[in-house]
């Protein structure tokens, strides 16, 4: 995952993590996503600009990946699910260097492991979303699971109340993901956590 500020030529600056400062424009890529932020005082030339790098970056890219914008105050779907790591931030050694697709590709990924080939990140995240998805958790279940993975990861040690848990989970809950983006969310927060122990 890559977070950039947008500046007033258009140039994208490579930032750790998201202030959702109301003068900025910022654009998150997670490889399937081009999230584009606006804040509400952002310039028109910004907002212009941002719209087009994202458009050239998804026009280089082989697989389809969707541009979504972001108005503050007015972010929805999955992006809400991850504003709070955006604002705390990846460390260097946890960043995501690519995000597969929603589709589940498991048999391509056993036919490589069958042939001898260990699994990338990629494969990893692949293998824990096909095996969340065959555990038939509910919604509710995999927002709860989500929430406090989401709470871990950003208190680290501190201990999480239930009253957190709730909370996190309802947020989540509103934001409308779908199962499979929930799924995925989980399998990724979850090696981002193993990582960083």
């Amino acid at each position: 995952m890559l977070f950039f500020n947008v500046t007033e030529n258009g140039a994208l600056r490579k930032v750790s993590k998201i202030d959702f400062n109301e003068n900025k424009v910022y654009l998150i890529d997670d490889f399937r996503n081009l999230y584009l932020w606006f804040g509400v005082k952002a310039s028109k030339k910004k907002k212009d600009l941002s719209v087009k790098r994202a458009e050239k970056l998804k026009n280089e890219r082989e697989k389809n990946v969707e541009i979504q914008i972001m108005d503050q105050s007015q972010e929805y779907g999955s992006f809400l699910a991850i504003m709070d790591i955006l604002k705390k931030g990846l460390t260097p050694n946890a960043s995501i260097d690519k995000r597969p697709e929603l589709e589940i590709d498991i048999e391509d990924t056993m036919e490589l492991i069958d042939a001898g080939i260990d699994p990338d990140f990629e494969a990893e995240i692949t293998i824990t979303v096909h095996n969340l998805a065959q555990q038939k958790n509910t919604y509710e279940d995999l927002c709860r699971k989500l929430a406090k993975l989401q709470l871990n990861f950003l208190k680290g040690k501190k201990k999480v109340s239930e009253n957190e848990i709730k909370k996190k989970t309802q947020e989540i809950y509103k934001s409308s993901s779908t199962y499979d983006e929930l799924c995925w969310l989980i399998a990724e927060l979850s090696k981002l956590l193993e990582k960083k122990k």
